[in-house]
């Protein structure tokens, strides 16, 4: 080897040193630039629902178009989260913030300068689309900063809890900025979170290209995204259409076929998008289980309340986001106590069923509304409860799916986690209103349907079956994390290929 390869080796070797140091000081910086970035996308897939009603009046699109405005974004940000999360292990991983960052704003602001109804839906699949880049790299960052236990379970209850609750924030901001402003500030408001979460990752994030010497997998990438894509695409089609319509089946079927397909391509591929490493570790199985379970049950909160306090209460936007925030209190409550106290001394098998269960017996409470009920008497308590059950899910098994990863796999890792919540919200969206829509109907045969109090039971009926579901779901998910999380402690990878401070 030459004198020059061995300086220029040993130049990198301390510009490295450097920027650890570096990111290593700044790390609670870091932890709260990876925050800011987190609840912008995690926002987004709520604090559009809200204004929807005041964008329709205003661009003039069907009832039967609305739904776009929220399936393009899920279907861009799932269907690109693994190609995204790769892309920041073969790129770095602060080229991929900083480039999600900009994107995001950029299809923030054409969205809220939206003319008509193609833009929006362009601009909202834009949004999507630079989600799934900037989502996977602020987590497999904060991923590869943390690596103190202790310290690593402190920011993840952060980060979890800001993914848990995100989606009630999106409905109060959501509330506020229409009623206060107009609807397209609900987008606008993207580029001034987007600036400042630039500026200061600009400036404490170091890049590294863990997996530098890979490739990216083409065919694997194509194949789980026609995959994803087809799967929330179905799914998003039941909304609207029958289950036995081919657009619902037929897309439900061509995205088992895909995911089967790259799962047997990434046994062969020499470099393959996503390691089956990663999922066959049990306790990081049990995890992305835990969070598509929890995904899709959290909408039965989420998105059937919004309707029962706006529509049957009587709340304004502003309000209804009010409302979510001892829900929001509990779950960042439980996520500290959870990530920091009870998993490092109990282990998961037990917290996380626990939290299950918590969510279970809040959601069976919500489920005893009735067309007499008020907030305060029906409502704030279950929520409470819920709050705090999901706080015990949602952190740990976040950090349970991420951790022990080798640092070239981390932001795939990453994306596997966002995508496992993406696809659980899809899914639980798409089934809870189908069967919601079913218990309405079936309550009205034999009944007057014209009455005014007949409707109102009717609809509150709705509600409860998918709050029902909902505790189901949740029920669910305590048994099948109670089985497959390992007994005790989990105990860091020895083996696991050294972390890089990012």
């Amino acid at each position: 080897m030459s004198e020059k390869t061995l300086t220029e080796g040993s130049h990198k070797g301390a510009e490295t040193q450097a920027g650890t140091a570096a990111s290593n000081n700044h790390r609670w910086r870091i932890l709260a630039v990876v925050a800011l970035a987190q609840l912008m996308v995690v926002l987004d897939t709520t604090i559009v629902n809200i204004a929807l009603p005041s964008a329709q009046a205003d661009l003039g699109f069907s009832d039967g178009n609305r739904q776009w405005v929220v399936t393009a974004y899920a279907l861009a940000f799932a269907s690109l989260l693994l190609l995204g999360g790769r892309i920041a292990d073969l790129f770095g991983r602060k080229t991929a913030f900083l480039i999600g960052i900009v994107g995001f704003a950029v299809a923030s602001a054409l969205g809220g300068a939206a003319q008509g109804f193609g833009m929006l839906v362009f601009a909202r699949a834009l949004q999507g689309a630079f989600g799934a880049l900037l989502a996977p790299a602020a987590l497999s960052i904060l991923n590869t900063t943390f690596t103190d236990a202790r310290e690593r379970a402190r920011a993840f209850s952060v980060y979890g809890a800001i993914a848990g609750a995100g989606g009630a924030v999106g409905l109060l901001l959501g509330g506020l900025l229409t009623d206060a402003l107009d609807w397209r500030w609900t987008l606008y408001v993207n580029v001034g979170i987007a600036f400042i979460a630039f500026a200061a990752g600009w400036m404490l994030l170091s890049n590294h290209r863990d997996a530098g010497g890979s490739k990216l997998d083409v065919p694997g990438t194509v194949l789980v995204a026609g995959g994803l894509f087809s799967v929330v695409y179905g799914f998003s089609n039941a909304e609207t259409h029958d289950w036995g319509s081919p657009l619902t089946w037929g897309f439900l079927i061509a995205g088992g076929a895909f995911l089967a397909a790259f799962a047997w391509w990434q046994t062969r591929a020499a470099h393959p998008l996503l390691p089956l490493r990663i999922l066959l570790d049990r306790d990081r199985g049990a995890s992305f289980l835990a969070v598509l379970i929890s995904g899709g049950g959290m909408f039965g909160v989420f998105l059937f309340l919004t309707y029962y306090l706006q529509l049957n209460l009587g709340f304004s936007p502003t309000k209804t986001g009010v409302a979510f925030l001892p829900m929001v209190a509990a779950l960042m409550v439980a996520a500290q106590v959870g990530t920091t106290v009870l998993v490092p001394r109990i282990g998961p098998k037990v917290i996380v069923p626990l939290g299950f269960v918590i969510a279970a017996i809040g959601m069976s409470w919500l489920a005893g509304i009735d067309t007499g009920s008020t907030y305060a008497g029906a409502v704030v308590t279950p929520l409470i409860i819920i709050g705090f059950g999901l706080g015990l899910v949602m952190p740990p098994t976040m950090q349970l799916a991420t951790g022990g990863v080798a640092a070239e796999d981390a932001g795939v890792a990453s994306a596997s986690v966002n995508a496992m919540q993406q696809v659980g919200g899809s899914v639980g969206t798409a089934l809870l209103n189908t069967l919601a829509a079913s218990a309405a109907s079936s309550f009205l045969v034999g009944k007057d349907a014209t009455s005014k109090l007949v409707q109102a039971e009717a609809t509150i009926e709705s509600y409860t079956t998918a709050f029902w579901w909902s505790a189901g779901m949740f029920a669910v998910g305590a048994v099948i994390t109670f089985l497959l999380f390992r007994r005790g402690v989990p105990q860091q990878d020895e083996n696991a290929a050294p972390v890089v401070h990012m």
